[in-house]
């Protein structure tokens, strides 16, 4: 059996950004999560979710000792904090796009 939550159920963030490049790092609470927490985050995932968003290539650094994944996505700030004129291109807003997306878990 399985049943569909939002990332922000089993996981929590943390971001940054420099220049057009954000940087979210994601960590699953429970170990058990992992797994689900990286199909959630795959870069061809990532693309169809957000296809307008994301221009740049999109790398992922597993960090399983801490049951976490680094999401580097280049490209994906509109230009940078301070060449763009949306009210928020900060890396941050990423965290919370991210932790919005739904995952399917196997109980």
């Amino acid at each position: 059996m399985s049943r569909r939550v939002r990332l922000h159920a089993i996981a929590h963030a943390r971001a940054g950004d420099k220049g057009d490049t954000s940087n979210v790092c994601l960590f699953a609470y429970e170990p058990r999560h992992y797994p689900a927490l990286l199909r959630a985050v795959a870069p061809e995932r990532l693309r169809a979710a957000f296809p307008s968003l994301l221009r740049g290539p999109i790398r992922l650094f597993p960090l399983p000792a801490l049951h976490g994944v680094n999401v580097v996505m280049e490209n994906a700030l509109e230009g940078g904090v301070n060449a763009s004129l949306n009210l928020d291109g900060h890396g941050k807003s990423w965290s919370f796009l991210l932790l919005s997306l739904e995952v399917e878990l196997e109980d």
